[in-house]
């Protein structure tokens, strides 16, 4: 009898999960240093505007290399969730897979960023730390998804007669974008967020003899940057 009542409150005790303000007690402690536990938040986004802004590459591409700075803002109306607001300047230019293109007498055609304006809500569900070197970090784990508005530059007139390499068309598209994102903190205030973000448009390209179609473009990029929350 003992051993079924001991094996039924073992399957009750997986069922019992603990609350942020779950009591804990740790007397075999020293009474004057502070415990944290994992479901204790010490950094909270509840109601807090933050910006910041990163640096990145782009990690897609075929013909082009590109460097992007981005201007963020965001408000969180819960702890897992909120809205973002970002704006992107990029810089690319024509890699070497491109000029080896170039030098069997092809045209590639590509199409690259020149600036974006994204909005985005905000998931964030998983909230961790990592003890190291006696150290405790913690952070959030985030994703988004939304819309993006971009303006793109293409050399489709490359593909005509007597137009230079330099002369690119300019176009404003609307897509979708989405993000994946670590932010760590290093003070209530500071924080470092590494983040992947993808933006996704579907726009004219250029095929052969200045024939065009439709098709999706895809543009991902890996940043590094700063936020201050408020």
């Amino acid at each position: 009898m003992k051993r079924i009542l001991s094996f039924f409150l073992l399957i009750y005790s997986t069922f019992i999960f603990s609350a942020e303000d779950s009591m804990y007690n740790f007397s075999w402690l020293d009474q004057d240093k502070e415990v944290y536990v994992l479901q204790n938040r010490k950094f909270r986004k509840k109601g807090n505007v933050y910006i910041g802004g990163t640096l990145g590459c782009s990690v897609s591409g075929a013909y082009i290399d590109s460097n992007e700075a981005n201007l963020i803002g965001g408000f969180f109306f819960s702890e897992d969730w909120g809205l973002e607001l970002s704006y992107t300047k990029a810089n690319g230019a024509e890699n070497k897979t491109s000029d080896a293109v170039n030098a069997q007498g092809s045209v590639p055609f590509y199409r690259k960023v020149d600036t974006a304006s994204s909005a985005m809500l905000m998931w964030s569900p998983f909230y961790s730390k990592i003890n190291t070197f006696n150290k405790i970090f913690y952070y959030d784990w985030m994703f988004g998804a939304g819309i993006t508005n971009m303006t793109t530059l293409d050399n489709r007139n490359e593909f005509i007669g007597g137009s230079s390499a330099d002369d690119l068309t300019k176009e404003t598209l609307s897509g979708f974008t989405w993000m994946t994102a670590l932010r760590f903190y290093i003070t209530p205030a500071w924080s470092t967020r590494v983040d992947f973000r993808a933006q996704h448009v579907n726009a004219e390209m250029t095929i052969e003899q200045g024939d065009t179609e439709k098709r999706w473009s895809h543009y991902y990029n890996f940043n590094i940057g700063l936020n201050y929350t408020f």
